[in-house]
């Protein structure tokens, strides 16, 4: 049985975690505010890039171009969003098998470019290709990674390396919501309509149009999944942190409550041997 000096000792070392937690659990919470801000003005952006490009493919010249022009997959690309770090919940977990199943329900040649140090071991460990890893993005920098990232995605597309991409990424619904999820990204969608050709009028011509419009449009998607992961996982975060924290204040209560049992006892022994001493003499 744990001696008092003992008890005392896993007190003071569960209380010195706890300070931890609870620096992690600011930090987080702090990230998330910010996080949400991004998220909040990428949205709206995205949502009229995505209206744009899906009107540019009601148009029957649409089908023309690489970006809609839909061929055989021979091998497709995941963009798979994860974290660098842990202490996350199940953020990285319920990602990483939303890609998997989607890859083996397919039965997909896939290669991965692997955002995320988590992403990229789960999946080196399953000997995926990887056609790219890149950890370490800072808030800062997620916009202008996320346009080099679009441009290499881009290059492998048009140039036939890849037939479809996918952006797998954490949808954020809200702090104790989010929800795992796998868009396809190229190519765009086609469906032609008789009227939109009499509505809408591209200048100097469709094609010109498409070349200067989809870039951004894929850019924008890549940087909204991105931004809905990072608000996704600073999310999660704070709640496991909370969870941690109320457990360690559980485990201290449960010391503590152990620790005056156990010292209660000890005072009764020595005044139960003092009182026998005495009335022995």
């Amino acid at each position: 049985m744990a001696s008092l000096k003992g008890i005392k000792q896993r007190i003071n070392n569960v209380k010195s975690v706890e300070q931890l937690i609870s620096a992690m659990d600011i930090i987080a919470s702090t990230k998330l505010h910010k996080a949400r801000a991004q998220l909040e003005g990428a949205r709206p952006i995205y949502q009229g890039l995505k209206r744009i490009s899906e009107e540019i493919g009601y148009h029957e010249e649409a089908s023309k171009h690489p970006f809609y022009k839909s061929s055989e997959v021979k091998k497709s690309l995941y963009l798979v969003r994860t974290s660098d770090r842990g202490f996350a919940g199940a953020y990285n977990h319920n990602i990483t098998q939303k890609v998997l199943e989607h890859i083996e329900a397919g039965g997909k040649n896939a290669e991965i470019i692997a955002i995320g140090q988590k992403g990229y071991e789960f999946f080196s460990r399953r000997d995926f290709n990887i056609a790219c890893k890149i950890t370490d993005v800072s808030d800062a920098r997620m916009y202008h990674e996320t346009e080099d990232i679009s441009k290499f995605v881009l290059n492998l597309f048009l140039s036939g390396k890849v037939q479809e991409v996918f952006v797998c990424y954490t949808h954020f619904e809200n702090v104790l919501k989010n929800i795992p999820t796998v868009e396809k990204l190229l190519p765009l969608p086609y469906s032609p309509r008789e009227y939109y050709e009499e509505l809408r009028k591209y200048e100097p011509d469709l094609m010109t149009y498409i070349e200067h419009t989809i870039p951004l449009y894929i850019h924008m998607s890549i940087f909204r999944a991105f931004s809905e992961s990072h608000t996704s996982e600073q999310a999660s975060r704070m709640v496991s942190m909370d969870s941690a924290s109320k457990n360690a204040e559980e485990m201290i209560d449960k010391l503590t409550y152990q620790y005056n049992r156990k010292r209660q006892a000890a005072i009764t022994q020595e005044l139960t041997e003092i009182v026998g001493s005495k009335s022995l003499l």
